[in-house]
This record gives C-alpha cells, structure tokens and sequence, in this order.
C-alpha cells in the first residue's frame, strides 16, 4: 500500500514539474482551440475625403454630336471656284496717237485690257462636267476652275440657259470628284442646309442654315422660277456654288441673294437641283433647252378679276393678249379668257401656267380647259416650241 501511495506522489511531481516547465517556455500550448469559423470578409475601408468627380473619356471613334463635318468633306471635292475673264476694248485717246506720248504711256487704243470675275461651280460628272449659273459664264473669253485641292484647270462652256441662269461647262480633265445629287422635291420647311462656294474670293467657305421657303416665285430674277430659300448665308462668289443637305447630297445651285448692301441679309435663292439636272441633261446632249410654248401673256387673277368674271375662286391666268399664228390663237384662245388647266394640270396663276407650259413636249396636242362667260369651255391645241432669247451683248 504505502509502495502504491509513493509511486502515485512521485507521477504528480513529474507532472506539475512539467506543467511548470511548458507554461514558463510553451505557454501557446496550453491555449485552448476553438473550432474553425469561416475567413471573415475583408474590411471596407471608407475614404471620408470628398472626392472630384472624373468626367468619362469618350472613345476616339465616336461622332461628334452636332457636327457636319462627313457632309462637308463628302461635298466639297465636287464644287470648284471659278475665274473668267472678259475682253474690254479701251475708249480711243486721240492725244496717244501722238508718237511721242506713246513712248510714255505705251500703245493706248491697241492695249488689251482684261475684266475678270469669279464664281462657283458644281462637277456633276467625272467626265469634267461642271453647272454654274449662266451670269458667271456670260460673256466669257476664257474660264478657269480651282478644284478645292488647288488644282487649275482650263474650261469650255457646252451650253447656257439664260431663262433658268444655268450654264454647262466642260473641263479638260477626267475622273473628277463629282457630287452626288439629292432629292430636291422631298425638302422640306425647316431641313438643314449648307452652301459651299467662293464669297467674295477669300476662297472656299462652308456656311449653315435652313431651308425657309420652298416654290419662291415673281421675283424677277428668272423667266423659270421656283427658288428654294434659305437663310445659310450666300455673298457674292457663291454664285453656282452647291446647296448642300446635311448628308452632303446636292439639292440646289446658290444663284440670288436679296440685300441692300451687297452682302447676306439671311435671304438667298438656290435653283432645285432636279431643275439643274434637267437643264444639264439637255445642254449636254443638245447644246440647249427645248420647251413648250402656247404663245400667249397672262396675269394675275385678283380678287376683283374674279368677281367680275364671276369666277367659282381666285385662280387661274388672264388671257391678256394672243400671239397671232400661235398654237392658242390656232387653239381657239381668245384674249380675256382665263386659263384654268392645262394637259389635265390645274393652272394657279401666270407663273405655274409658263412652268407647266415649259415642261410639255413641242408638237405635241394637248386639252385645255378655260373659263369664259361664266362656263367653262374645253379646247385643244397643239404646243408649239419656244423661241430661245436673243443673247445679250
């Protein structure tokens, strides 16, 4: 028994003797271990700074959001600038016919002086086919155009048609950057347009507006006249230069401007471009313009017109004189009439009547309709060719 009682004294102190040495050296081990939680989320660290908003870059290949730029440099390898230039015989000084003074001040009436001018113009063919207006040509004895690359070349002019201002002119070049034709009929109030050309000779512009009226007439501008008007701004120079739409297609040539004091008041007129190409069509096939003709002159029906001729509405031209021999005197038309159709068209005042005239094929038979003694009356007559204008001098 006391064998036992000593040998269970002796196994306490060898382990309090040890328990002793690993808590003096190893205290981690006696630390008690818990079982395995899963790895906490990594802390949020809150910066309280404030912080400076950092705008987004956008990507290089974005489109500028307002520009115009893929229509402009679409349209302008098509318009070039044009230079012409005019002989001017000087008035005879006799006191040069003296050979003395002529040693100072040279021949005098055997000098040739040169008159120059500037315009714009439209390439409508690779084949170097260019349309301006016939006052910028007119009259000329040499023409040169400017590409907008500063390339200058020698021209010829194929055709004019002084009733629309459009001229055709042929370049010595080929595979030219031709502009592409737009819709013209489809404008609307309201569309954006740009005119590209040569103002005032500083070289070639680029401005921007809109279209403000269609179907301008009575201006006295032309004998054809169905202007578009815009306010994008056309000065001197601009004439024959493009009206482009905002997808860079052609859809008017720049011809008028009205102003006061010879620069852009917000008022200009360009041709259609359906208008200038078929004019183009014709002068380049036939070195000119064919179109019908009734031989008569109209005017305005007013409001007083039609109640005296107790017209149904004010519409319509007055009859107010008959070519004698001319297909509306052969036609049965009398003077005093008011014409209310032609060809199954009905007819609005003088300047539709000549327009819708104009488009009808020469020798060709075709129904009117009138209004006299308050009924109207059916003819036909047979359109006649329109006499072309005596050229100017």
């Amino acid at each position: 028994m006391r064998r036992l009682w000593l040998i269970f004294a002796q196994a306490v102190t060898v382990s309090l003797a040890a328990l002793f040495v690993v808590q003096t050296l190893r205290p981690e081990w006696l630390a008690s271990q818990p079982a395995a939680a899963p790895s906490p989320a990594p802390a949020v660290v809150v910066n309280t700074t404030p912080s400076v908003p950092v705008p987004p870059v956008a990507a290089a290949s974005s489109a500028r959001v307002g520009s115009y730029h893929d229509a402009v440099r679409k349209a302008t390898p098509g318009v070039v600038n044009i230079y012409t230039a005019k002989g001017v015989k000087p008035q005879r000084q006799p006191l040069l016919d003296d050979p003395f003074l002529r040693r100072f001040f040279g021949d005098g009436p055997d000098s040739d002086q040169r008159a120059t001018s500037l315009g714009s113009g439209v390439i409508v063919s690779d084949q170097g086919y260019i349309v301006t207006n016939n006052h910028v040509v007119e009259a000329a004895q040499e023409i040169e155009v400017a590409l907008s690359d500063g390339k200058k070349l020698r021209a010829k002019v194929v055709g004019t048609d002084p009733e629309t201002d459009l001229a055709v002119l042929k370049a010595d070049a080929e595979k030219l950057p031709a502009i592409t034709f737009g819709q013209s009929d489809e404008l609307k109030v309201g569309d954006v347009v740009l005119a590209i050309g040569n103002p005032f000779g500083v070289g070639q512009t680029v401005t921007m507006g809109i279209v403000s009226a269609l179907g301008r007439t009575q201006l006295g501008i032309n004998t054809f006249e169905n202007f578009i008007q815009t306010d994008a701004a056309i000065n001197p120079g601009n004439s024959g230069g493009a009206l482009v739409d905002a997808n860079g297609e052609l859809i008017g040539i720049n011809t008028a401007i009205y102003s006061r004091s010879g620069g852009s008041l917000g008022i200009g007129f360009a041709i259609p471009a359906a208008t200038a190409q078929q004019v183009m069509e014709q002068l380049i096939e036939k070195g000119s313009v064919t179109r019908g003709w009734i031989g008569v002159e109209a005017q305005e029906v007013s409001t007083d017109i039609a109640d005296s001729f107790k017209l149904p509405e004010t519409r319509g031209a007055l009859i107010a004189n008959v070519v004698r021999g001319g297909p509306a005197e052969k036609g049965g038309v009398r003077p005093g009439d008011v014409l209310l159709s032609i060809g199954g068209k009905p007819v609005s005042d003088p300047q539709s009547m000549l327009n819708t005239v104009a488009a009808l094929t020469p020798e060709k038979s075709v129904p009117i309709r009138v209004w006299r003694e308050q009924k109207e009356i059916d003819l036909s007559l047979t359109v006649g060719r329109r006499p072309a204008l005596p050229r100017r001098r």
